[in-house]
Formats: structure tokens, C-alpha cells, sequence
């Protein structure tokens, strides 16, 4: 087993994965607290400690697939006496072309050691990721590709050569099996330089019909969702928010770099006769605003403020603070229900013990006026303030003045409208003034158009 995971090491680092000795020391420590029989179990322990992020989940899944079934060295074959009669007709071949780097990698790799194929892989991936310096600056790439290609094509042509030239010295079933072994690693060897994707298989299928089901999801409004869709949209938003933590991470890790320090470069060039062989970069924290949400818990609306909410607490650390209030016809401050609650219990928690007269009709004014004269001290140059509802007063005065006083005082106010765009400016829908006093107006019908303004709003 501790071979088996070592060499399974060297090939993810000849992929491009970031594997260091001590997590192999770690997998290996793991592997011997679970059943390793378990195929789910063993495969959750080496995704775990060899795939650093969700970016680098899809690579390990696929050299996960490859080295375990369609690299195996046993894959296909019997082991008492295929696999050694398939390594001499490789030791046999290697021969004829010997100086041949592209033969050698290839015939490796039908033989089932796939480490110098790797690396010639890598090394055209990252030939594909420099951009063309002049038309034609990609032929390279494309030379170096089929040179791959027509090595491998040799080496089929050359084992299904001697499977012929002496077909007293094997059986006919044993020459059978080696034939189908070899042209079953030609064909994973072609898909691998190709770039092309395996053919879908049943998890496969599986998993496109999920995403499809997702998809689904994404465009149904809120307020059509059943209860079992709810539970569903639930599990996508853990999801999401997972991706994005990721995503934040990673420009946050990027911009402490920070920018280039000229007077302390120079003045460290000093100690290699004025060449700046040491750069200095001023340390750059991470910046990250205050997020006010104002939403209304009435009718429809609550059923996309709901997931808004959702989204925003489970982000709060790509965020200095989030604070939160709910409004009909009066104003009631949520920010501690969601602090100290888990999030779905805090979303269920609002509605009861929020002080509101939910019978009452939606005053946009009387909220604006509440928040003026208690709240207004919360929103600064660093804050973005987030108004979720439909706009619609009850032909009562809609405070446009205080509005714009809460426009001035806050970074920026961005209104999100759960309700149909071709509603907006009918009846009793204030949303025509609405919009010339805020920074941005945005649909926010489904989970798609709210993923999409929360992806805007941390990245």
C-alpha cells in the first residue's frame, strides 16, 4: 500500500498537484483508520489530503479514475502470467527505438507506468497556458502534440506487431487479452493528449443529470419553489458559498502582496552593488466593506430575502460586518438572531420573534424615518447598503429625501427587486423614483440572479 500511494504522489505532482511529503506521511495515517476496501472511503482520504481547494478537485478526480483503473498495471490482466509476458513485450520494443524520449514515455505507459507521460503532458498544458507571442506561435504546442500522438500510434503498432509474428509461443485467449489491454490504454493515452473528456458513464450520467436538476432550480422565481425545492436550493447555497469562499481566498491572498517598495528595494540593493536583487513589497491587507441589508418580510418578498440572508451570513468573513433589518410598516434589527443562531434556524427565527405588524401595509417611508432618526450612524464610506423589496408603498410618502441622505452617508446602495422588471413602474410601485436615488437597481428573481450579485459584491 505504501507504494502504491507514493507512486500515486509522483504522478499527481507530474499533473500539476501540489503534494508534499508530509501529506503522504498524512494519507498514509489515515488510510490505516479506515476500511481501504471501501472504494468511496479510500478515495474521500486521498482527495482530502492531495486536492488543496475545489479548483483542484476536478484534476484529482480524473488522475484518480486514471491511475486506479486505467493505469492499473493489473487492469484487464492476469497477474500470473499476463503482466509479466505484457513487460517483456515492452523490454522487447523499447529496444527498436531507443533514443526516441516520446516512444519511451508512451511505451511506458502502455506497460502502466504513466509518470513520463504525465510530465509531457504537464509540460504541453503549460505551453497552452503562454500566450502566442505571433500568429502561427501555438505550432509548437500542436508539433509537440502529434509527435505524442504518432509515438503512441508506434508503439501499438509495434506490441500488436509481435503479438503476431509468433502466435504458437501464446494462446489465442492470452493474445486476446493482451491485444484488448493495450488498445484499451492506446485509446486513454489518445484521450489524454487530445484533451478529450471519457466517455460518460453511468456516475457520469448521474452527475450531468444532477447539474441539469440544478440548472433547473437556479431559474425557478422564489415564490414557486415547493418545499422540497427549498430543501434542494438549501444544499446548492452551501454549495455556492463553498466556490466562493474559495474564489474570495484567493483574490485576498493575491492582493496582500501589495505594491513594489521602491526606497526600501534600493536601499537593499545596496548590498549587491546597487543591482535590486531583493523586491520589496509594501504589505497590502485585504479590504473588505460592511454590508447594511434592509429587507422586507412582506408577501413574496421574504422568500428571496430569506436566501439573500443566507448567502450573506455564511460569507460574513469576506465582509467586516453584516447587519441586518427587517421592515413592513416599522423597522426591527435581526443582526443578533443571525449571530447567534445557525443560519437556518435564524431564517425561521425572524419571522417569530422580530417586533413587526406583519398585517400591517408596507411602508417604504415609515421604514426610511425609523432608520434615519435610530440606525443612521451604521452606514459610512465603507458601507454598502443592500434594499431587498418590490418597491411598492401604498401610495403612502416614500421618504425619497431620506433616501438619498442614506446615499450620501454610505459607500453605495444597491436595490435588489424580486418582482418581475415588466411590473416595476405599475400601480402602487414607487420604483421609477426609487432607482434615480440609488447607486444600482438588480433583479432578483431566482437563485441565478442572486448568486450572480453576491459573486459581484465579494469579488
Amino acid at each position: 500500500m505504501d507504494r502504491l500511494i507514493i507512486r500515486f504522489a509522483t504522478c499527481a505532482r507530474a499533473a500539476g498537484l501540489m503534494v508534499s511529503q508530509a501529506e503522504v506521511m498524512d494519507t498514509l495515517t489515515h488510510l490505516a483508520l479506515v476500511d481501504v476496501t471501501d472504494p468511496q472511503a479510500f478515495h474521500r482520504v486521498l482527495r482530502a489530503n492531495f486536492a488543496k481547494s475545489r479548483r483542484d478537485q476536478p484534476r484529482f478526480d480524473h488522475l484518480f479514475h486514471l491511475f486506479f483503473h486505467e493505469f492499473r498495471e493489473d487492469a484487464g490482466l492476469s497477474k500470473d502470467l499476463l503482466a509479466p509476458e505484457a513487460a517483456r513485450l515492452a523490454r522487447e520494443l523499447a529496444k527498436e527505438f531507443p533514443d526516441d524520449p516520446a516512444f519511451k514515455a508512451a511505451l511506458d505507459f502502455m506497460a502502466g507506468d504513466p509518470l513520463a507521460f504525465l510530465e509531457k503532458l504537464r509540460a504541453l498544458e503549460t505551453d497552452g497556458d503562454r500566450p502566442a507571442m505571433a500568429m502561427g506561435g501555438n505550432l509548437g504546442q500542436v508539433a509537440r502534440r502529434l509527435e505524442m500522438m504518432l509515438a503512441a500510434g508506434k508503439v501499438k503498432d509495434g506490441l500488436l506487431r509481435r503479438l503476431g509474428e509468433n502466435p504458437d509461443n501464446l494462446p489465442w485467449q492470452t493474445r486476446r487479452e493482451l491485444e484488448e489491454h493495450f488498445l484499451s490504454r492506446l485509446d486513454a493515452a489518445r484521450r489524454l493528449i487530445s484533451g478529450e473528456d471519457r466517455p460518460l458513464e453511468a456516475g457520469a450520467e448521474a452527475r450531468s443529470a444532477y447539474e441539469k436538476r440544478l440548472g433547473e432550480i437556479g431559474e425557478r422565481s422564489f415564490v414557486s419553489l415547493t418545499p422540497k425545492e427549498v430543501a434542494e436550493m438549501r444544499e446548492v447555497i452551501d454549495q455556492l458559498v463553498r466556490k466562493l469562499k474559495d474564489l474570495a481566498s484567493l483574490r485576498y491572498s493575491r492582493q496582500k502582496r501589495g505594491v513594489l517598495d521602491v526606497k526600501k528595494t534600493l536601499r537593499k540593493s545596496g548590498r549587491y552593488l546597487g543591482v535590486p536583487m531583493e523586491l520589496v513589497r509594501r504589505n497590502k491587507p485585504p479590504k473588505k466593506g460592511k454590508i447594511v441589508t434592509l429587507c422586507d418580510v412582506s408577501g413574496s418578498v421574504w422568500s428571496a430575502a430569506r436566501f439573500m440572508l443566507n448567502m450573506l451570513y455564511s460569507l460574513q468573513e469576506c465582509f467586516t460586518r453584516v447587519r441586518s433589518y427587517v421592515f413592513v410598516a416599522g423597522l426591527a434589527e435581526v443582526t443578533g438572531i443571525f449571530e447567534d443562531n445557525e443560519i437556518s434556524r435564524a431564517i425561521d427565527k425572524v419571522l417569530a420573534e422580530a417586533e413587526l405588524e406583519y398585517g400591517a401595509p408596507t411602508d417604504y417611508g415609515a421604514t426610511f424615518r425609523q432608520f434615519s432618526r435610530n440606525h443612521m450612524e451604521v452606514l459610512n464610506k465603507k458601507t454598502t447598503l443592500i434594499i431587498i423589496g418590490d418597491g411598492r408603498s401604498n401610495y403612502l410618502n416614500p421618504e425619497l429625501r431620506l433616501l438619498e441622505e442614506m446615499r450620501e452617508k454610505c459607500r453605495r446602495v444597491i436595490w435588489l427587486n424580486p418582482e418581475a422588471k415588466g411590473f416595476w413602474y405599475s400601480g402602487d410601485s414607487e420604483m421609477r423614483a426609487f432607482e434615480t436615488r440609488v447607486n444600482e437597481v438588480r433583479p432578483c428573481q431566482n437563485l441565478n440572479q442572486l448568486t450572480d450579485f453576491i459573486q459581484d459584491l465579494i469579488l
